[in-house]
């Protein structure tokens, strides 16, 4: 037994679904023995022995509320004849109704003569009693039964009850019972089921929304002594995770600051440098300048998620790129639905601005597009490039990675954009991919949850 945070006990989920189980076991047992005590036995199909008479001279009546006499022609008896003396009772009798010697007439294929069932005799009594009255005739025989009789031309005059097709009139009774049960249980059912599986949905929730946003508050769930287990345990992966994460950011960013000095002494010191050698040194030393710059910036955009609103992709993706033609520069983007999603409106932009200057400045143009798929959202960028080898295709997501070997900031930057659009995207909850296509060019995919 665990306590909510309200301080109310609450069972444990091994509880709950053993009295489940023992709710619908006694439910269903009480049902059984409802019906048992109150639902009047079923009453057999019966025949009394004039009405077998006439069906075995080619008469067969039309019977109500019990299936009708069949009558048939067959070349020999039936197999498996009654030799019990019950049997041999009631063929006497068919015979002297019927004029005949007893040797003519073959009972087969039953199982009982019902005068010897008390119970069923009292049942078929009483109906024909209420049919008509004091008098009625009592000799009979109960379904299933096969009775012959040899005509003088030699063939067999068979009569059998039809075999019944679908439920009779007691098992109908029998499953509406059962179906109003299952009715009566179901929201039953319906409230354990729910109360069950909610404290999983939360967790898959939270799962998800952790994988969007890592400032995500704590999990909270009132269940079970599993699920408050559970929910600490993820509570505390969350925690570990924030604090590893902010750990390894915050060393980067220290890392970064620090190399800002001795790069301050090295631009002193190449003063007295050969002026042939001067230039180059500057100029390297300016490159790592910059690596340091964008490394400062990468972190603190990481350690300061935005806030996350309502945002209108389309609008944004086509207002990025219309900024970015007013240049000059070569860029189409193709007009698309309007589709709100959750996100940073500011870190959205980056993306999209980082994916369009690599198109234009690696694929001399950019044709961008929003895609609506099933519970996503797509932002295509394709360019008109050479496009990437695929063994380096996952690479160019690597920080400080570029394809082109020189470091000059007019062909290559230096090496963190791509790097930033998965940052951003799967903060998101979605992905980037960069897929070559078949006619020439690459194709700059972002997957975002819809």
């Amino acid at each position: 037994m665990s306590r909510a945070r309200d301080g109310r006990p609450t069972a444990s989920l091994f509880v709950q679904v053993l009295m489940l189980v023992g709710v619908s076991l006694i439910t269903a047992q009480a049902i059984s023995v409802f019906l048992l005590f109150n639902l009047p036995p079923p009453v057999p199909d019966f025949y009394r022995f004039s009405e077998i008479a006439e069906a075995l001279q080619g008469r067969p009546g039309d019977l109500i509320e019990r299936r009708d006499l069949q009558y048939s022609l067959a070349d020999s008896p039936p197999e498996g004849e009654s030799t019990a003396d019950s049997m041999m009772w009631a063929r006497d009798k068919l015979a002297e109704d019927l004029g005949v010697a007893p040797s003519a007439i073959v009972i087969a294929k039953t199982y009982r003569l019902p005068i010897s069932d008390r119970r069923v005799f009292r049942i078929v009594r009483d109906r024909m009693e209420r049919e008509g009255g004091e008098g009625q005739e009592d000799r009979f025989l109960v379904a299933p039964f096969e009775i012959a009789m040899q005509r003088p031309d030699g063939q067999w005059a068979v009569v059998r009850p039809q075999r019944g097709l679908g439920l009779n009139v007691w098992q109908k009774r029998v499953m509406l019972w059962f179906l109003l049960s299952a009715l009566v249980m179901a929201p039953i059912a319906w409230m354990f089921a729910r109360r069950l599986s909610q404290p999983f949905r939360l967790f898959a929730q939270a799962a998800e929304r952790l994988g969007r946003d890592p400032e995500a508050p704590p999990l909270t769930i009132r269940g079970s002594a599993e699920i408050a287990i559970a929910a600490g345990a993820f509570n505390q992966m969350q925690e570990r995770l924030r604090r590893y994460v902010q750990d390894r950011t915050a060393m980067v960013g220290a890392i970064a600051h620090d190399l800002r000095t001795p790069l301050t002494r090295l631009r002193f010191r190449i003063e007295n440098a050969p002026e042939d050698q001067r230039a180059k040194m500057a100029a390297d030393i300016d490159q790592m300048e910059a690596m340091v710059a964008a490394t400062l910036g990468f972190v603190r955009d990481a350690t300061r998620p935005g806030q996350r609103t309502r945002l209108e992709l389309a609008s944004l993706v086509e207002s990025v790129c219309d900024e970015m033609a007013e240049t000059g520069a070569a860029i189409e983007v193709e007009r698309a639905e309007k589709v709100v999603i959750e996100g940073d409106p500011v870190a959205l932009r980056r993306l999209v601005t980082n994916l369009v200057e690599n198109a234009v400045k690696f694929g001399d143009r950019a044709r961008a597009r929003v895609i609506t798929a099933e519970r996503a959202v797509i932002i295509e960028i394709d360019d008109e490039g050479p496009g990437i080898p695929e063994a380096e295709i996952e690479r160019v997501f690597e920080p400080f990675y570029r394809r082109e070997p020189s470091r000059s900031r007019g062909t290559g930057g230096i090496g963190l954009g791509l790097a930033v659009v998965r940052s951003i995207a799967r903060s998101h909850g979605g992905d980037v991919t960069m897929v070559n296509r078949p006619g020439g060019g690459l194709t700059a995919r972002v997957t975002l949850p819809g």
